[in-house]
């Protein structure tokens, strides 16, 4: 029997692999783009059965090749998408197969940004809305937008693509000058959704990783995010699992119960971004998925379980078993950075991965891109080019490990003369 993946997160593919291998099933990767797994699939543990991962190489934007694809597989009985991209595509595919899967109209609503703000705005957990805004490129356009935002949010704001990802189109705007100049920006570029603003939220950054089966959600931990100063918005660093004080884990598993269930998600994992205001917590955006980067693989070691299993078993229609199992942190905490250049450039390799060996933690260097790869920008994580994670007792001292060992690796270009 076969359990399809429609693309993945770069990381956790051998992880969910053994996971489908666990409950008797082969998985089968249908892909673009096989680079994007390259780690992935060159570190592939020797503990997998023969068997266990099939690539499929197919145009996975070609909706009617990925469907031949589909079904070409032997005994088809599940489909996981753990991406923004394809989440949507791989609804509705499960239910044309008749697969157990969520509901592609639900789906369709957690891919928006701007709706999930509106509804949740109207249901008393936003306290602000969202306002779509005018992107084109006519000046009178420009106007009419920044007089709206100005008077419906005020400043400081955030722009954003109501159906972006990996950071990317995401401008804080403190003043009416940055304002107009990120309108204008926003006008040259090709959004993936549409251009909304929202109230700008002081406080640190943090997701809470969950999973829910029929309307029960559970708290698996909560992750510390470190962003970039601004202009640039991209995320530098996380940490997991967050020491919280006592009653506060409570608090925030119960928020986000509610958020997902005011969201239409039921079932699976989900990844929310909050901002912990003085008021309390406050909703960025929702990702229907594991969190990604290293989330998952630092969700495994500190639960000392393979949370993919609980994917699987959604996949496959059944109540996953870590909705019910003692969770308990035993394992090490984990903290990670994200490596980028200085610049965008052709990327020739790195200098100090050697050093790695000598800082305290268990320190893995997890590569994103490889030499001869193009980094387009480093404004958001397209420039990332890998990420150096490391254990401790606490998630603090895990990410001061991690940070230190990073801070001794440097991406080279080509025309540093790093050929």
């Amino acid at each position: 029997m076969t359990i399809a993946a429609l693309e993945s997160l770069s990381f956790g593919l051998a992880r969910m692999a053994a996971a489908a291998a666990d409950a008797g099933h082969g998985l089968t990767l249908l892909t673009g783009d096989r680079t994007v797994y390259r780690h992935e699939l060159a570190t592939l543990p020797d503990t997998l059965p023969d068997g266990a991962l099939t690539v499929v190489d197919v145009d996975t934007f070609d909706t009617a090749a990925t469907r031949r694809a589909l079904a070409a597989l032997p005994r088809l009985t599940g489909l996981v998408n753990t991406t923004d991209t394809w989440s949507v595509p791989a609804a509705d595919l499960a239910a044309e197969f008749g697969l157990p899967g969520p509901d592609p109209a639900a789906v369709r609503v957690l891919r928006d940004k701007a709706r999930i703000r509106a509804l949740l705005h109207g249901a008393g957990l936003s306290k602000g809305p969202a306002v779509p805004v005018p992107s084109g490129a006519d000046p009178s356009d420009a106007d009419t937008a920044a007089a709206e935002v100005l008077r419906t949010i005020g400043l400081p704001a955030v722009l954003k693509d109501s159906a972006g990802t990996s950071s990317r189109d995401v401008w804080v705007v403190r003043d009416e000058e940055a304002l107009r100049a990120a309108l204008a920006e926003a006008g040259r570029r090709s959004l993936t959704g549409a251009l909304f603003a929202e109230p700008f939220l002081a406080g640190p950054l943090y997701s809470a990783e969950t999973l829910s089966w029929d309307g029960d959600t559970r708290l698996l931990g909560v992750l510390s995010r470190q962003t970039s100063r601004e202009p640039a918005v991209r995320e530098e660093a996380a940490a997991f699992p967050v020491a919280l004080p006592p009653g506060e884990s409570a608090g925030i598993e119960e928020w986000a119960g509610r958020v997902l269930h005011t969201a239409g998600h039921h079932s699976g994992f989900a990844h929310v971004e909050f901002i912990l205001t003085a008021e309390g917590p406050e909703l960025v955006e929702i990702n229907r998925r594991i969190g990604g980067a290293l989330v998952g693989e630092a969700l495994c070691r500190s639960l000392r379980t393979n949370v993919y299993d609980a994917m699987i078993d959604a996949a496959l229609g059944r109540r996953p078993r870590l909705m019910d199992a003692p969770l308990a942190h035993t394992g090490p905490a984990c903290g990670f950075v994200l490596v980028y250049p200085d610049r965008a450039g052709e990327l020739a390799g790195w200098r100090g991965l050697d050093g790695l060996g000598a800082y305290p933690g268990a320190v893995r260097w997890y590569p994103v891109r490889a030499p001869g790869d193009t980094i387009a920008t480093v404004t958001d994580q397209r420039g990332c080019t890998g990420m150096v994670m490391a254990e401790a007792a606490t998630a603090e001292l895990a990410l001061h490990r991690a940070a230190s060992a990073a801070a001794g690796v440097r991406p080279v270009l080509v025309d540093d003369g790093g050929r």
